[in-house]
């Protein structure tokens, strides 16, 4: 199946907090979308593997995904070597994005950060057409890093109002992670109930930027190409 976009994240539940809206967005264009989480979350505070798999599962329906799988890489322990850069590099190989998304560059949760260059590199070396995986050689034509946790100025915003709680509702399908009142699980800094209004805050300051209620913000480190000065006109 080959797709238009793909995030490529570290956890379940990266992806809806960071790109949410932004992949919605796309499906109601025609797009096809989808989500390959590097790690299952062995270890988070909350929840379980399997549940957390049912809770990925149930938000890849919210988001409409024309595809959603796990490479089930080691969490907190992965790191950017050519054994973990391989599957990688063969979905990328074998969904061939035009864009690829990907964790901030750096945030709080160590992870991100490491899967962003995992990631970037991937999609680097899946060009290469000397390295021979099972299906040919392909480079994704941009990558694009979400904001997570820690703030970081966006290279660009996208208008999120019409799809922001079609992200909430997907990102709320990881009930095991986020604000549950009914959860006797320990609290974490996500499962409170002001980080849902964190969520709302950035996403609202976000919009603000570029005059709209809701947006999510990307970075990209190279200059985007523009074919007219009248295409940054809203």
């Amino acid at each position: 199946m080959e797709l238009d976009v793909l995030a490529i994240v570290a956890h379940p539940d990266d992806a809806e907090l960071g790109c949410g809206g932004t992949l919605l967005k796309l499906k109601s264009e025609g797009k096809k979308t989808g989500i390959v989480d590097l790690t299952p979350g062995q270890m988070g505070t909350r929840g379980t593997v399997a549940l957390r798999q049912q809770e990925a599962e149930a938000a890849k329906e919210i988001l409409q995904l024309d595809l959603r799988c796990n490479l089930g890489l080691q969490d907190v322990f992965f790191s950017n070597t050519p054994e973990q850069q391989l599957p990688v590099i063969e979905i990328i190989r074998q969904t061939r994005p035009k864009v690829v998304i990907t964790n901030a560059p750096i945030d709080r949760h160590p992870d991100h950060g490491k899967a962003a260059q995992l990631v970037r590199d991937a999609c680097f070396y899946s060009g290469l057409a000397k390295l021979k995986t099972q299906y040919p050689a392909y480079r994704p034509s941009k990558i694009f890093y979400m904001i997570q946790d820690q703030y970081l100025e966006p290279s660009f915003v996208i208008d999120i109002t019409s799809f922001y709680e079609q992200k909430l509702k997907a990102i709320l399908a990881f009930a095991s992670q986020f604000y549950n009142p009914h959860s006797t699980e320990p609290e974490t800094l996500i499962s409170s109930k002001r980080y849902l209004h964190l969520i709302e805050a950035r996403a609202r300051h976000f919009g603000h930027y570029i005059g709209t209620e809701f947006g999510e913000g990307f970075i990209h480190t190279q200059p985007l190409k523009v074919h007219s000065l009248l295409d940054l006109v809203n």
